[in-house]
């Protein structure tokens, strides 16, 4: 039996969970492409490629040359450039392209968010009087803030922010999660926080310093997310699995 072959645009604990899934069938041949960016990524349930493809044409090569049957968009929610070029090398190739994408944080009673479009936008939002500020936004735009030098930062990221920031005022926290909330707790209560900074990621992993914020009557700059309704989407794993087989078996006479 011929296997049908999936590549996985991971960096995401959904990726993970979904190419563990899929893993041990039979029929299937999957493979998990990484952007490279993480310097000590976790180990993965399936074959990993490492790096960036070269744009949609690079990526549009991949998916003819390994006669793909499925490419499953799996990025970061923020991961805005590989997704629109995920699509458009679907669109190029006529591979059937999956995004799995888990939902945004929902405000609550006792969350005092501040929702902003860009990263810019959050620079303006955290206001001109020098205040001290959990950046968690990763470290590709952190640099953003040195627009502000004013505020006194402690920025937390998987790996160090290279370059670092101008910023006079700046400290730097190596961690990766899940966070639980009575730690945050106490990283923003040791730290003498005013005000956090972060993206609506979405997840368990990094939803403890919302929590965290709530308790402690901290304001959230929240940096939202672009609308996207293109294509075919999931939202949780499971919904991923069913999506994939229905679109495998739509594409069962690929080449023929």
């Amino acid at each position: 039996m011929d296997k049908r072959r999936i590549l996985i645009l991971g960096g995401t604990t959904e990726a993970r969970d979904l190419a563990s899934r899929l893993a041990g069938r039979p029929d299937l041949a999957v493979t998990l492409s990484l952007a490279g960016r993480t310097l000590d990524p976790a180990p993965q349930p399936v074959p990993v490629r490492s790096g960036g493809f070269g744009g949609v044409e690079g990526l549009a090569a991949y998916l003819d040359d390994e006669a793909i049957d499925l490419l499953i968009d799996a990025t970061h929610p923020f991961a805005r450039q590989i997704s629109a070029n995920a699509h458009a090398a679907s669109h190029t190739t006529g591979v059937p392209l999956l995004r799995l994408e888990r939902l945004g944080w929902d405000e609550t009673e006792g969350d005092r968010w501040t929702r902003v479009p860009s990263t810019d936008a959050a620079v303006a939002a955290v206001g001109d009087e020098p205040r001290r500020v959990l950046l968690a936004i990763g470290r590709q735009e952190a640099k953003t803030f040195d627009a502000a030098p004013q505020h006194h930062y402690l920025v937390r990221s998987v790996d160090p922010v290279d370059p670092p920031l101008d910023a006079p005022h700046v400290e730097y926290l190596l961690a990766r999660g899940p966070f639980a909330v009575e730690a945050e707790v106490a990283l923003l209560r040791d730290h003498r926080i005013d005000v956090i900074v972060s993206k609506n990621s979405g997840g368990d992993a990094t939803h403890g310093k919302i929590v965290a914020a709530r308790i402690l009557g901290l304001p959230v700059v929240l940096v939202d997310r672009a609308e996207d309704g293109k294509g075919h989407r999931a939202e949780t794993v499971e919904d991923a699995l069913r999506l994939a087989d229905h679109l495998l078996a739509s594409f069962r006479n690929r080449g023929v």
